[in-house]
């Protein structure tokens, strides 16, 4: 059975080795990447209102373990990913239209299923118990920019696209910056 805790930054920052084998899982980047996402993860832990689910397999062999993790924080000024797209989005789109999306937006940092585990609902219960109740005006993300499982996922939660082909700086990958209104409806 597969059930949801919610994890405090300090308890994320302990299971940040179990997070990142979920990540490397998931994403698998190439291994001089991985040093350098588990200390922005890190640092994003420090982030204001910083929000972590871990969705857990209770009856596990070797008991309790951690399938999928999903985190964000509300984005503000000052943090690299917001600057970075919120002046993107305002040089294609206009201000007014990077502040509605990006002036009061909950972030969703990451989100992550082991690949045992995808396609069996996990992600969109994890997106919709950290989206639930929160405050702010939108939700944003960016994912690859290609037609990935999580690509058809956030269309299919009512994510539109607000940048697409986007490469961040020293980057080389396209994403897409896709958002929503929050709160979370079925749609």
């Amino acid at each position: 059975m597969i059930e949801f805790r919610g994890a405090d930054p300090a308890e994320f920052g302990e299971r940040l080795d179990t997070v990142l084998d979920v990540y490397t899982s998931a994403m698998r980047p190439p291994a001089e990447q991985v040093a350098g996402r588990g200390s922005i993860m890190r640092n994003h832990a420090t982030y204001p209102f910083f929000q972590c689910y871990f969705a857990e397999w209770r009856d596990a062999p070797e008991g309790v373990k951690i399938v999928g993790f999903a985190y964000g924080f509300r984005g503000a000024p000052g943090q690299w990913w917001h600057d970075v797209v919120h002046r993107s989005l305002a040089d294609r789109a206009g201000r007014d239209v990077a502040d509605a999306w990006l002036g009061y937006a909950f972030e969703l940092a990451e989100i992550h299923v082991h690949p045992d585990y995808q396609r069996k609902g996990i992600g969109r219960a994890m997106i919709t118990t950290l989206c639930a109740g929160r405050p702010e005006r939108t939700a944003v993300l960016s994912t690859h920019d290609r037609p990935t499982v999580a690509r058809h996922l956030y269309a299919a939660m009512g994510f539109v696209d607000l940048l697409s082909r986007f490469v961040f700086p020293g980057g080389y990958e396209e994403y897409a910056i896709v958002g929503r209104r929050l709160p979370l409806t079925p749609s």
